[in-house]
């Protein structure tokens, strides 16, 4: 049986969770424009999981219409009950460069108590390249969750502000290696002398997988 936009539609609005789903796929077959109409009924279903799988293809296919893009995701964003689909539209929101959205992204991250939206939000802060982020970004450095500053860490090596570089020092001996280790990748992107005479003593780091990336960082910087 082809996969049409009528036989997709049919699909989102079955009684049965499979057969939804298997719809939102299948909009990935479907021409984009097409697709986007379709993902906006999907992301209105009753089930989280629906609605995740439905903003999470908003990152291709969103490239439509960034400002319907742009409505869409915020009002999942702001709007949505589960966690992940929150998250996940704080992703699309930084993979579309829609800045636009940052002050949600900075007001959810104050008032949300889920951790993995926190997450989603300063991970794609170094996508979005917005230069608003700088200070939601040495924020969530000193957060008491550990993914949360690791997220920091690699979002201030994309957004390409060298003034990060001091703050990033102190994380250069963090006993979490695998901060450690995000640390180089960020240093490698900032580049500079700062951030060589940085990564120069990370050559020397305990954990093999560190010292391998500062050594390897050392010849880009």
């Amino acid at each position: 049986m082809s996969i049409t936009p009528e036989s997709v539609r049919q699909m989102l609005s079955s009684e049965d969770l499979g057969d939804r789903l298997r719809a939102v796929n299948q909009i990935r077959e479907l021409e984009p424009v097409v697709g986007l109409e379709l993902l906006q009924i999907a992301m209105g279903d009753s089930n989280s999981r629906v609605r995740y799988s439905a903003v999470s293809q908003m990152d291709t296919l969103g490239t439509q219409d960034l400002r319907l893009s742009l409505d869409i995701l915020r009002d999942r964003l702001l709007n949505d009950p589960e966690a992940d689909v929150q998250a996940a539209a704080a992703d699309c929101l930084g993979a579309l460069k829609l800045h636009d959205a940052f002050e949600d992204l900075r007001q959810l991250y104050h008032s949300s108590g889920e951790w993995l939206v926190q997450f989603s939000i300063i991970a794609t802060l170094g996508e979005l390249g917005d230069p608003r982020s700088f200070d939601l970004l040495t924020e969530a450095l000193s957060s008491e969750n550990e993914l949360v500053q690791t997220a920091a860490i690699s979002s201030f090596g994309e957004l390409g502000d060298t003034a990060a570089i001091p703050l990033l020092a102190s994380y250069a001996t963090n006993p979490d290696w695998q901060i450690r280790y995000r640390v180089v990748q960020a240093l490698a992107r900032l580049g500079g002398t700062e951030a060589k005479s940085i990564l120069e003593t990370l050559v020397n780091d305990e954990v093999e997988a560190v010292a391998t990336e500062a050594q390897k960082s050392l010849q880009t910087v």
